[in-house]
């Protein structure tokens, strides 16, 4: 009993060191996980390796199973043997003699689902079509999930829109179906050809890229750019993005008032200058006229000012009166009267006639500051004063 324990023992711990080199002569490389768009396609990135040297296509057979089922076959160089909701759908893009596995499924459908593994098939001579070696590599296979309707596009834009200037605007789109490509079209003409591109994001997954570089002009403002990619399958999807252009920037609200306000105080400080210069030649045109302002001004306060000497007195006044008029023809009063018109007549001209008034002989008397020349006309002799009642 204890010799059959440890003879048990001992092939327990043979295969297990024998089983990590076994593993590490035959390896495949299937990614994990992918997205399978129905009606689309999906393709199956795969690569194996073995110790054996380089081995000719014809001697291998790849394929393509279930992983709990390894008779349900998907893909199979011999179709009879496929399972019939897989014929004329799978295909392998890969080269077995190149170490690769790649699987393509088309026409995807709903019923797809679940976890497919590789298994390589070594015939003994390229004549002979006996299999001498199998390997199935069930540790490494792949889920696949399916998409009803594909993911919406992004849209990746200029920062800014600016009418007259160039604009560029990026659509892309993510799919697992390299051999058939989505195809972009946009909402504008057809005169702007956009710019594709096509590359690997990671294992199993691709993005597809769409370019569109325009000028844009007026009428483009608050307009709306569509972007729409077709799938394998003529499945569509697509994003709309809204234009808002950005105004060019003027300054026309700030430089219109400060020209305004510097046009206005260059035009007030000519007027200004203009008019200081106009009154500075005008005073000094009147200074240098025949008796200067300060004279006329001397004459006035003169006249207004009593003379600061005694004046005559009122007997002076009368004789020198009285004598004026004894010169003169004998008229009576008719003659008084018109002598003394004609002195108020000889007075200057802004002067303004007074009528002859005729006092009591209680009045006081008054001083008359006068100058004997009346040519002058600086000073002039008010008949008023005179007093036709007084003896003579």
């Amino acid at each position: 009993m204890d010799k059959e324990r440890n003879m048990g023992i001992f092939c327990l711990l043979l295969a297990a060191i024998c089983s990590p080199v076994l593993s590490e002569e035959w390896r495949a490389t299937v990614v994990k996980r992918l997205d399978a768009l129905v009606t689309s396609c999906v393709v199956v990135p795969c690569s194996f390796s073995h110790p054996k040297e380089k081995l000719p296509t014809s001697r291998l057979r790849g394929l393509w199973h279930r992983k709990s089922k390894w008779n349900e076959l998907i893909f199979a160089s011999d179709q009879t043997t496929v399972l019939d909701s897989f014929k004329g759908r799978t295909k392998m893009l890969g080269d077995l003699g190149q170490d690769n596995c790649t699987l393509e499924i088309t026409d995807v459908k709903n019923h797809d689902n679940g976890a497919f593994c590789f298994r390589i098939e070594l015939a003994r001579t390229e004549t002979d079509k006996a299999t001498k070696d199998k390997f199935s590599f069930v540790e490494d296979c792949v889920e696949l999930d399916m998409l009803s309707e594909p993911a919406k596009p992004s849209l990746v834009h200029s920062p800014t829109a600016t009418a007259g200037r160039p604009y560029v605007v990026t659509c892309t789109v993510t799919h697992t179906c390299p051999s058939h490509v989505p195809k972009f079209t946009w909402s504008r003409s057809n005169t702007d050809r956009p710019t594709e591109v096509h590359r690997l994001i990671h294992n199993g997954l691709w993005e597809a890229q769409s370019i569109l570089t325009f000028i844009l002009q007026e009428k483009d403002d608050h307009s709306e750019l569509t972007c729409t990619a077709v799938f394998n399958g003529q499945k569509t999807t697509s994003a709309t993005l809204k234009l808002f252009l950005k105004r060019t920037e003027n300054y026309n609200h700030i430089i219109i008032p400060t020209v305004v306000a510097l046009c206005t105080a260059v035009i007030f400080g000519v007027l200004c200058i203009f008019m200081v210069k106009k009154y500075k030649r005008r005073i000094a045109e009147l200074q240098s006229q025949d008796g200067s302002m300060w004279n006329r001004l001397s004459r006035l306060s003169r006249r207004i000012r009593p003379p600061s000497g005694p004046g005559p007195s009122r007997s002076d006044q009368r004789r020198s009166i009285w004598s004026r008029f004894s010169r003169r023809p004998k008229g009576g009063m008719a003659d008084f009267g018109h002598n003394s018109n004609n002195v108020n007549s000889r007075s200057c001209p802004d002067q303004k006639i007074s009528k002859p008034r005729f006092p009591s002989p209680k009045s006081q008397p008054k001083s008359c500051n006068y100058k004997e020349d009346l040519d002058d006309c600086d000073d002039y002799i008010n008949t008023a004063d005179l007093n036709i009642y007084g003896n003579v």
